[in-house]
Parts: structure tokens; C-alpha cells; sequence
């Protein structure tokens, strides 16, 4: 990303790379931006957008080109994770709906199966959320209860979901259940086609901290018959391996936009104190003050320069990310991420505090990123294994 703060250019960035930035900071100021507001109060994004992104190219450009993709790769999609971050947006749900899903779909997934349902997805036509958490199970997927039970040429599943992000909006669910026995060997994949099956019930978008504008509800799963073909992958109990595999990316994903997010904050905190005036001169003439915004950039461009080289060796395809070094990355990126905007919102004082500033919006989408994609806490723990 290009910087505020120095000369620093990313090392992965290209001129198609520049490109593409200008499309999709185009798409967020037109598109997304102006409407900000109402999916905030409606808690969900209008289906246009979807379609207005496949139609640009924005949903599939890490994707292979054999499935309607255009066969770039993760550094495509870093670049409009940060302008969406610039956009200071979080209701177009790019990351579980463009990267998290699909991704898993893509490790899973037979061939025919992913040329089934990759096509309308990267086309904006279907969305596809991800059900694997559980009331009693986060982190420790391991654990989930739901079931999915062998009867002919059909799988009836049944269970609860918990935090699902577009679980209202989407028309396709991927469901992680339990066919046989305890432990992650158990684990299987589902693809639930909403739009075929009865018994898939969403109870209401829940009302969250912040990332209002994306809808998280409980999904209740009542005797949801699917055909066996909907088993990913075909076979019974790789879904727990898969998902594990899909978490590297997930998590350096969540790095990625706690950074971007982060230096759109100081940004805008920048901009701030250099106008805000107090005691005849501006906050920018208090020596606190460029202490405060001095370490913060200090932070940030640790975060930045160490998610770049995660970054670059998965592009490269040579020593890609670890699941500790990603696990790295989310835990140091998040962790201040939520301590830089703290910095920055007490720059802004009271307007700090109000909704309609952006940086308000800023920290109140920050906190989950601490708990999503894995707790701090588990994370640390999975680091500390390697020691």
C-alpha cells in the first residue's frame, strides 16, 4: 500500500495492482460510501452492490480464470481489502463472502462441485456464508454438535449456528456437521442450498458492537435434507482438516484489513489535529500529541512491513505463511490495531465519540477482530506450541 508515511510501497505491488486499486476506490466512493448509512440501520447490504462488484471483476479476481475468475492472486485481493478499509467500510462483506467462503469451497469441493456454485458466486448473482461456529463451540470447532445424518441418497442435518455472518442475506451455506463419531475426524462439509431445502431457519440479524452494515444472525437447522452430492469433496470427515487449511489465509486476512484500517486512522487523526484548534494553537503544536502519533505509526509500520512479507511469500508460492506465522500476524496486527484507534479517537475528543465520524466507526469494527478468526488468547497458545 502506498504510504502516508515515508516512501514505503509495498514490494508486491505492480502497475496492474495500481489498476486495479483506482477500479475498486472508484466502486467503494460510488457505490458503497453513499449508502453507508442505510445498511448500517437495515444491517445488511443491498443485493445491486453484489452484482455491480461481479460485474467489475471485484469478486473474482484471485480466482481461476476455468471458473468465471480472472486468475490473479492474494495481492489482488489485499488491494481492495485496503481501499475498503480506506472507505472505512465494513458492510460489504468482501472477506467472508469473497475470501473465507469460497476459499473453502475451492479447498474442499470436487471439480464439478466447484463449477457448480464458484461461477454465481464470483458473478455477485449467489452469496455464500460459512456455518461452522456454534452457541457451545468457537474457536474449538472440534467440538460442534450439529449433526448430519446418512439416510439414502440424502443428508438430514440438524443443529444450531451461532454468529453467521450473511446468514440472512445469502443464498447459499456451507454447514459443518458431525457424520461419524466425536473429535475433528468427524467433521464434514455441506453445501446448503437455501432456496431447495425447508427446515433451514434464520432467527433475526443480531444486534452487534459495530460492523453494523453486515448481518450475523442463528441459523436453526430442522431436518434439512440435502442430496449426497452436497457432501464436499465427496468424502466423509475431511471437513475439519479443510477448514484448518483455509485459516492461514483467514487470518493473515484479518491482519491485512487491521492494518489498513489502522492507517486510515491515523490519517484521519492527522488531518484532525492539524486543524483542530485549542488554547490558540492546534492539537499538533502539543508535544503529546506528536509523542501519541509517533508511536502509533511506529506500531503500524511493523505491522505493515511484516504482513507485506507474509504477503509476498504466498504470492511467490515459495515458504508460504505458516499457521503460526499467520497466527503472528493476526494477534500483533489486531492487538494495535485496537490500541492505536483507542490513541486516535482520544485525539478526536468528543467527535471521537460520535457515530457519524468515521473514526468512531473505526473502533467500534475494530474490537471483533480480536475475537474472530480464532481468539487472541487460542492463537497465542497455538504459537506457543512451536516454541
Amino acid at each position: 500500500m502506498e504510504s502516508l508515511f515515508g516512501n514505503y510501497r509495498s514490494p508486491w505491488m505492480t502497475e496492474e495492482l495500481d489498476m486495479l486499486r483506482t477500479t475498486a476506490r472508484r466502486f467503494f466512493e460510488k457505490e458503497v460510501t453513499p449508502h453507508q448509512e442505510k445498511w448500517r440501520k437495515q444491517h445488511y447490504i443491498d443485493k445491486s452492490v453484489w452484482l455491480k462488484a461481479g460485474e467489475l471483476g471485484l469478486i473474482g479476481v484471485s480466482y481461476p480464470e476455468e471458473y468465471g475468475g480472472h486468475g490473479g492472486n492474494y495481492a489482488h485481493d489485499v488491494v481492495i481489502m485496503e481501499e475498503q478499509a480506506r472507505a472505512c467500510d465494513t458492510a460489504w462483506g468482501y472477506v467472508p463472502g469473497v475470501i473465507g467462503a469460497p476459499t473453502t469451497l475451492i479447498l474442499t469441493g470436487t471439480p464439478k462441485q466447484i463449477d457448480k456454485w464458484l461461477p454465481p458466486i464470483i458473478r455477485g448473482e449467489k452469496l455464500l456464508a460459512f456455518a461452522a461456529t456454534e452457541p457451545d463451540c468457537g474457536t474449538d470447532i472440534k467440538t460442534l454438535r450439529t449433526t448430519a445424518r446418512r439416510e439414502g441418497d440424502e443428508y438430514v442435518l440438524n443443529g444450531s449456528k451461532m454468529f453467521i455472518t450473511h446468514g440472512s442475506r445469502s443464498d447459499l451455506a456451507i454447514v459443518a456437521a458431525r457424520t461419524n463419531g466425536p473429535g475433528a475426524k468427524g467433521i464434514s462439509l455441506f453445501m446448503v442450498e437455501k432456496d431447495k431445502v425447508s427446515g433451514f431457519k434464520v432467527n433475526k440479524i443480531l444486534e452487534k458492537m459495530g460492523q453494523h452494515g453486515l448481518d450475523t444472525c442463528e441459523i436453526f437447522l430442522d431436518d434439512v435434507r440435502v442430496p449426497a452430492e452436497n457432501l464436499l469433496g465427496g468424502v466423509e470427515g475431511n471437513g475439519f482438516g479443510k477448514m484448518m487449511d483455509s485459516f492461514v489465509k483467514e487470518r493473515l486476512t484479518i491482519a491485512v484489513t487491521a492494518i489498513a484500517s489502522t492507517e486510515r486512522a491515523i490519517e484521519l487523526t492527522l488531518d484532525h489535529v492539524k486543524q483542530r484548534k485549542m488554547f490558540n494553537q492546534t492539537l499538533w503544536d502539543f508535544q503529546n500529541t506528536k509523542f501519541k502519533l509517533a508511536e502509533s505509526v511506529s506500531q503500524v509500520r511493523i505491522g505493515r512491513v511484516f504482513i507485506d512479507s507474509l504477503i509476498q511469500r504466498l504470492v511467490e508460492g515459495v515458504n508460504p505463511p505458516s499457521a503460526e506465522e499467520a497466527a503472528m500476524a493476526k494477534v500483533w496486527c489486531s492487538e494495535v490495531q485496537w490500541k492505536v484507534i483507542d490513541e486516535c479517537v482520544q485525539l478526536f475528543g468528543g467527535y471521537g465519540y460520535m457515530a457519524e465520524y468515521p473514526i468512531c466507526q473505526f473502533m467500534m469494527d475494530a474490537r471483533i477482530q480480536r475475537l474472530y478468526g480464532g481468539s487472541n488468547e487460542i492463537l497465542k497458545e497455538l504459537i506457543a506450541r512451536k516454541l
